[in-house]
């Protein structure tokens, strides 16, 4: 397989990771919406914060969680927030 199509594939199964973790968080946390959600991708303080303002979990229990249903899940961004 040439790189352009590696890069594909691989940009294919980022985005199916993507979805499936946001999936995780709805069915984890049912009050966020999906702009909430997707700011676990780039604007994680303001997801916790949304977090914390919504389901009343701490940032600290809230990383914890996400670190989880990541490893679940097995498709782990493994950012740091």
């Amino acid at each position: 397989m040439d790189n352009k199509n590696q890069n594909m594939n691989n940009n294919e199964n980022s985005k199916e990771n993507t979805e499936k973790l946001h999936k995780k968080i709805k069915e984890t946390w049912s009050g966020l919406s999906d702009s909430d959600v997707k700011l676990y991708d780039g604007k994680r303080d303001e997801f916790f914060a949304k977090l914390k303002e919504k389901a009343n979990i701490s940032k600290e229990d809230a990383q914890k969680k996400m670190q989880q249903l990541e490893k679940d899940c097995g498709c782990g961004t493994a950012k740091a927030a």
